[in-house]
């Protein structure tokens, strides 16, 4: 059976991998040390004789006895609320952390997949965003710590691929949305339907002319397994080109929450990217991978859970 190490196990996205490999018989060790992870999001697993977990922080030495034929590394805080409350702990599970798991990889001969993140492309100059873009990142900006762990997060992993002839794969990560999100994780969507949900006040920062992109979950945990399968040791960008401004899509949740919230107004933070579009051409050509689930049906499985959510 193979044997796969996800680490990040207990958060959004690492939840919901363990799930997928999990259903497609692989044998899962999930990490974490539940920094901003949720044990909830993974109970449903401890049952299962496939599946162990580590609480460990990985920026410290990782050891996993037995054999690994993949190595998936989510650990990082996600959202801006996260990072700047824990800017250290963002820089060193980046790079320390990911140097561990990189020699980990080497040690076990195992193939490694990175979360990166579109972040790596600052507020961009170039739209829609494609991989050969290098950013406009600030790094002494509040975003900093966050944005330059990913870059060197690709930078190392690179590194390893090119010096020591690792096989690495590299997934740059645009806004992904779906069951298992905090509620408080500061994100537009969390934060938007949170408050549509309680009657508060929908806080919609600028103007809202600044634009998003949002990939249901489940489109983007397929595009992740399909990327550790293929031969790409590049970086590809998953997510759903469907672009919308942030006040069209404050709009959208107070229609379908039919909330009676109003939309107000509040000064842009520092740094916070005008437009986000991912350019999924390479994804398309070469995983042959698209978008499949639209914004609105994303949606309404979303608030679903959100529901349940609050009603706790």
């Amino acid at each position: 059976m193979k044997r796969v190490l996800i680490t990040g196990a207990a958060g959004f996205l690492g939840s919901h991998l363990c799930d997928r490999f999990i259903k497609e018989g692989y044998q899962v060790v999930g990490m974490d040390n539940l920094i901003t992870g949720n044990l909830a999001n993974i109970e449903h697993l401890f049952k299962l004789k496939e599946f162990e977990f580590y609480h460990h922080d990985v920026s410290k030495f990782v050891h996993v006895p037995g054999h690994l034929d993949y190595i998936l590394h989510f650990a990082s805080p996600a959202s801006p609320i996260d990072y700047l409350k824990i800017p250290i702990q963002t820089l060193k599970v980046g790079s320390l952390g990911t140097h561990n798991l990189l020699g980990l990889a080497k040690a076990k001969k195992a193939r490694i997949l990175v979360a990166s993140t579109s972040e790596v492309y600052g507020d961009p100059l170039v739209h829609p965003q494609n991989e050969d873009y290098w950013g406009n990142v600030n790094p002494i900006g509040p975003r900093g710590v966050y944005d330059e762990a990913k870059r060197f997060q690709e930078a190392i992993t690179m590194a390893y691929h090119t010096y020591h002839g690792l096989e690495t794969r590299i997934v740059r990560i645009f806004n992904t949305f779906g069951p298992r999100m905090r509620l408080d994780d500061g994100r537009a969507l969390p934060a938007f339907m949170s408050q549509a949900l309680r009657g508060e006040d929908i806080t919609v920062f600028g103007d809202g002319s600044q634009t998003r992109s949002f990939c249901y979950v489940d489109d983007l945990i397929e595009g992740i397994y399909r990327l550790l399968l293929s031969d790409y040791p590049y970086p590809i960008n998953l997510g759903n080109p469907d672009e919308i401004t942030l006040l069209q899509f404050a709009q959208e949740i107070q229609e379908l929450t039919g909330s009676n919230s109003k939309i107000v107004f509040k000064p842009l933070p520092k740094d916070d990217p005008k437009q986000r579009r991912p350019d999924i051409t390479r994804a398309k050509e070469i995983l042959g991978w698209e978008p499949r689930i639209s914004r609105k049906e994303g949606l309404k499985i979303t608030l679903e859970y959100f529901k349940q959510m609050i009603k706790t």
